[in-house]
């Protein structure tokens, strides 16, 4: 099952949470990885030691380029939410379900989602976060975020028995 979730990895740097990201998005079953930037591709031996084959089931492609990305998806009718820390962002929970499709942008683990790509958004999900750090890995927070929109999907589809599947 393929769901009307996207994902732009803006130049990931660790191949590890690039790997994990394709494990977790296996599992989502999000419709496709747009690796960005700096981020790694398969076939790497780092990438594939967290994804555990899951390069083979998740479809991807490679663009330099992620303002390129993100203006072709606007254009085929996608809306495209970073998540990210901002000002405005919402509480990855306050997702609206009206929202689908959606895309995804999940930043560099160091300086987040760039400039170019945030001011390219429709908006900004946040996991809330009470500790000193104020932030999660980046493989760990995506999947929080992805499930979440893949939960809210389900509930706007009345399709909760698609869990089961």
């Amino acid at each position: 099952m393929r769901l009307p979730i996207c994902v732009i990895l803006d130049s990931i740097r660790s191949l590890y949470n690039v790997g994990a990201i394709f494990r977790i998005s296996d599992g989502a079953g999000i419709r496709k990885l747009y690796l960005c930037g700096i981020t790694g591709c398969p076939p790497d031996p780092e990438i594939e030691k967290t994804a555990l084959g899951a390069t083979l089931s998740v479809f991807w492609e490679y663009h330099q380029d992620v303002a390129f990305i993100i203006a072709s998806l606007r254009e085929q009718g996608w809306k495209v939410v970073a998540l990210e820390r901002t000002y405005e962002s919402l509480p990855y929970t306050a997702f609206p379900k009206e929202a689908f499709p959606v895309c995804l942008v999940v930043g560099n683990e160091v300086d987040g989602v760039s400039d170019a790509a945030l001011k390219l958004c429709d908006f900004a999900i946040e996991i809330p976060q009470l500790g000193w750090k104020r932030s999660l890995n980046v493989a760990v927070a995506y999947g929080i975020a992805v499930y979440e929109l893949v939960r809210k999907w389900m509930e706007c589809k009345g399709s909760e028995s698609a869990w089961s599947l």
